[in-house]
């Protein structure tokens, strides 16, 4: 009744971030103010008195019933040390008034450029929430992790990616220069030491892509174990947050339609420098617009650089216009989504958004039946690393508040054998590896992973979720089993 499956290749994580994570404060789960306030006081008793209290990942349409929290709020449970606090979907942070005057926020500081301060009603005071690049203003004097820190944050993250049966991850770094050159020795280190448990591909951020071709690297770059898989950018922020590009407004907040994170043109030139240069590209876009204005991008760029095999990436492409489905085929395209998202998102996605946009969201139906290639990841920390809940979440598309017991938007659900394809050799070939990873193939490094049933059974279909990864197998050497 077991299975075995091609080891599960993850298309984007945080790693270190989530790595890091496990040791903070986590709120994404608190059910009113009263248990999140809870969690904030006890987690500051344990913490050393010259620490930033960190971490939060919270959630305000489940602990605040949709309203965002403030600095007052923050203050009422820790009020005499820096906090800073991340939404789950990292484009937006609540702060306590102490990192407002460290950092300066006052009535007086403007929204930097795709960045919003919030305020408070009635005045131009800063209520203590910051959205996308006006996070900046305060992660610029967030102390960085220290060696030790780091190296207990990548082994912690390791070993969740080993218990479900994650062989192969895309490291979406977004650390600081400094702290992202600590972790690609860390993993080279792990890799020589026979330490490291899955392979890495770590990107570097695309406005940094001058780096990388100065020192001649391209796409892929590496061994089997640790590679530089090319490069990382953004053009908007998130539904969550409100701050993915739509073409039309929020239904929520009037005249808002989202922020380019990053500026047109200047996203244009950076994916044209490093396009030519030979690295990978790929870029987060979550709506509608966005991935609009990104594919015309990558296809101006196309056409400017000449033909090659370039696998231009989405990452997320979550929220489409149906016309643009088939320009992912159209410009070889990969659509890196996170197939959790549907069911965490579809909770409150139609407050936002509205049902029309919503019926074209997460669409991984509409993308395979217009040829696009899928690669299936997690964005961990943002939702569960687990792939099994990836891939039931990509089949019955059953929100987390079980309000969709048949399907959220069912016409996008997919079969299993299609989204363990996405989970494997999906992503295998986003990274151009297709060849040596991602299917069970002789000659295919020996990564695989044993389930405790096999889920492409049509009497085991409902119970994917519940699956279990009995082992864990990358190189031919058992990294995990299950106790018995």
């Amino acid at each position: 009744g077991r299975r075995i499956v091609p080891g599960f290749y993850d298309s984007h994580v945080h790693l270190l971030g989530s790595g890091l994570r496990l040791s903070e404060v986590a709120l994404k789960d608190a059910g009113d103010e009263a248990e999140f306030g809870k969690r904030l006081r006890e987690f500051d008793k344990k913490l050393p008195r010259d620490r930033w209290l960190l971490g939060g990942e919270w959630d305000h349409d489940r602990t605040f019933a949709g309203q965002l929290p403030t600095a007052e709020l923050i203050d009422k449970y820790v009020a005499d040390r820096p906090v800073f606090l991340r939404r789950y979907d990292g484009h937006m942070a609540v702060v306590n008034s102490r990192v407002l005057r460290l950092a300066g926020i006052t009535a007086e500081t403007p929204d930097p450029p795709g960045g919003v301060i919030y305020r408070k009603p009635g005045s131009r005071q800063p209520s203590g929430v910051l959205r996308d690049n006006a996070m900046s203003l305060v992660e610029r004097h967030i102390p960085q992790p220290s060696e030790e820190e780091i190296i207990t944050a990548v082994r912690a993250a390791l070993a969740e990616a080993r218990q479900v049966g994650v062989t192969s991850m895309q490291d979406m770094d977004g650390s600081a220069p400094a702290t992202r050159r600590r972790l690609f020795r860390l993993y080279q280190q792990l890799a020589r030491q026979g330490k490291l448990t899955a392979r890495i591909d770590l990107r570097w951020p695309l406005a940094e892509w001058r780096s990388l071709a100065a020192l001649g690297v391209e796409a892929d770059f590496g061994n089997d174990w640790v590679r530089i898989g090319g490069v990382k950018g953004f053009i908007d922020g998130s539904l969550g947050s409100s701050t993915a590009k739509m073409f039309a407004p929020y239904l929520h907040e009037k005249g808002n339609t989202g922020v380019f994170v990053t500026p047109l043109n200047r996203l244009r030139e950076y994916i044209e420098g490093a396009d030519a240069a030979g690295l990978s590209v790929a870029v987060h876009a979550i709506g509608d617009r966005a991935n609009a204005e990104l594919l015309d991008i990558f296809a101006e760029v196309a056409k400017k650089n000449g033909p090659r095999d370039r696998r231009f990436r989405i990452e997320h492409a979550q929220h489409l216009r149906p016309a643009d489905y088939g320009r992912f085929k159209e410009l070889n395209v990969i659509a890196s989504l996170q197939p959790y998202h549907a069911i965490d998102d579809g909770r409150w996605a139609e407050g936002r958004i509205g049902a029309e946009r919503c019926a074209s969201s997460y669409a991984c139906r509409s993308l395979l039946d217009a040829g696009a290639r899928l690669a299936f990841g997690s964005d961990w920390s943002v939702a569960p690393l687990n792939p099994l809940l990836g891939i039931d979440a990509a089949v019955h598309r059953r929100t987390l508040d079980g309000k969709h017991p048949n399907g959220w938007f069912p016409q996008q659900k997919i079969s299993v054998a299609e989204a363990i394809e996405a989970y494997t050799l999906g992503s295998a070939y986003a990274a151009f590896q297709e060849k040596e990873r991602g299917s069970l193939e002789v000659g295919k490094l020996a990564d695989l992973v044993v389930l405790s049933r096999d889920i492409l059974a049509d009497s085991e279909r409902d119970r994917i979720a519940d699956t279990d990864v009995v082992a864990t197998i990358v190189g031919g050497k058992i990294v995990y089993e299950k106790s018995k």
